[in-house]
């Protein structure tokens, strides 16, 4: 009896354990002989009592019950629980009841194992979906056209609206279709073998073909990746005819700005020589037209001449950019303004050169005087502002160093010695220049401010 079954207990009608005995081969059960000439319902979970009481008022009464088998949850003295499904027998004595249990436990361990394991994959679903979405709304939203094409064979995985569009087809017809198939002249595995070269070649990194369907040239610019062990390729299809229409538009755009802004341009070679400028700036030097100014240097045109030019195309070379440099333009017949001048290093298939951008800042001079533009500090003073120390560094170049100092700290005359050099690249002439200063003055402000040390120990 103890192999048939995990746990067999003899019980009377009125529910007395008269004997209880475990299956050896099952010994998880622990020892349950405290259960003998007690209740069994003392160790039995309230939603199981009603299925032991309908069993044994059923023997009570000499009628067989209408189930042969009931699932119940025991507790014992140490408040642990177990399922156990019990089968009932007749026996000789009509009061007694044997029966016979199986453990559920393993099988419940298995069903809560599968709950977990059900629950896990609806989360990883969700996430899926999410994350389904999400990039369906970036291929979607993207204005570029882009392809995933499965390495292995060459088929398209997937598309967005815009590559369709480019490639001349319905999106749900080219989705598992040969992605060679859409381009003229191109063979499976040497164009797909050329797209993977591209993509992990820097110096390529394109590759140029014709769809079959558009008639359009259009440019390749793949990626290769793997997902779930395979080789992806990742397409982005560039249309010639689209990228020329951009081109031309933004053309347009930057040339009705040159023609029509309220700024002088002016654009120069290496060396400074004027290659072209707008009206603005043939107005600020007096020219009657373009041909007055092109082919000679910007710095016929700025008030310390080759020192500005070099300070502008020397920084602009270093990092690419230099922002609102102030100095003065001479006109053609000899009158001048201040200015504030930006300037770019271009580089293009015209050749390299300098792009100027200046601004006429005259009027600023009613507000901002150099003799003025400063107040001096008294002895115990609050500190100069920022805004002030603004105003003094904007003054470098533009007035002579002598006009600032008597208006300001030694503090900011140590400053503008410093930005001075630092914008000629340490050219101790071209920043005496700029200053106003004699050679010899500055190496002497140079000294007393230890910036020798500091720079080019040599005088």
């Amino acid at each position: 009896m103890t192999t048939a079954a995990d746990l067999a207990i003899v019980l009377d009608t009125e529910g007395t354990v008269k004997s209880v005995i475990t299956n050896p081969l099952n010994p998880t059960l622990g020892r349950l002989d405290h259960w003998k000439e007690r209740d069994i319902r003392e160790f039995m979970a309230e939603d199981s009592l009603s299925k032991l009481e309908t069993q044994l008022d059923a023997y009570r009464r000499g009628q067989k019950a209408k189930v042969d088998a009931i699932e119940v949850n025991h507790y014992d003295n140490a408040n642990w629980e177990f399922p156990i499904r019990y089968t009932l027998h007749k026996t000789g004595n009509p009061n007694i009841i044997l029966m016979l249990g199986r453990d559920l436990r393993p099988i419940a361990e298995l069903q809560h194992r599968l709950v977990k394991a059900q629950l896990a994959l609806e989360k990883d679903y969700e996430t899926h979906r999410d994350y389904e979405t999400r990039y369906r709304v970036l291929m979607e939203e993207a204005r570029d056209a882009f392809v995933l094409v499965e390495v292995a064979s060459g088929r398209i995985l997937d598309l967005n609206t815009s590559a369709a569009q480019v490639l001349g087809a319905e999106a749900d017809a080219l989705v598992g279709g040969t992605f060679s198939q859409e381009f003229d002249g191109r063979r499976r595995g040497e164009f797909i073998e050329g797209l993977v070269l591209a993509a992990g070649d820097e110096t390529v990194g394109q590759v140029q073909v014709r769809s079959r369907r558009s008639r359009m040239d259009v440019t390749i610019h793949p990626t290769v990746f793997r997902a779930a062990g395979d080789r992806i390729l990742l397409c982005r299809i560039d249309a010639a005819e689209a990228a020329t229409a951009v081109a031309a538009d933004l053309g347009q755009i930057l040339s009705g700005l040159y023609r029509e802004g309220p700024d002088a341009m002016v654009f120069t070679d290496l060396h400074g020589t004027i290659r072209s400028a707008n009206d603005p700036f043939l107005s600020l030097t007096d020219a009657g037209q373009l041909s007055d100014v092109k082919g000679k240097s910007l710095g016929e045109f700025l008030a310390r001449g080759s020192v500005d030019l070099k300070v502008l195309t020397d920084n602009a070379a270093r990092h690419g950019k230099m922002r609102l440099y102030s100095t003065r333009l001479e006109g053609s017949f000899g009158s001048q303004l201040s200015v504030e001048i930006s300037a770019t290093h271009m580089t293009g298939a015209s050749g390299q050169g300098f792009a100027f951008v200046l601004r006429d800042t005259s009027r600023l001079e009613v507000i901002r005087e150099p003799g003025a533009a400063v107040p001096a500090a008294p002895v115990g003073a609050a500190p100069i502002s920022d805004d002030a120390m603004r105003n003094v560094m904007d003054l470098v170049g533009s007035a002579p160093l002598k006009d600032i100092v008597s208006a300001t700290t030694d503090v900011v005359e140590k400053m503008c010695i410093e930005t001075a050099v630092e914008l000629t690249n340490n050219n101790r002439v071209a920043a005496a220049e700029m200053l106003g200063l004699s050679r010899q003055s500055l190496y002497v402000k140079l000294r007393k401010y230890g910036l020798l040390s500091k720079n080019d120990p040599a005088d």
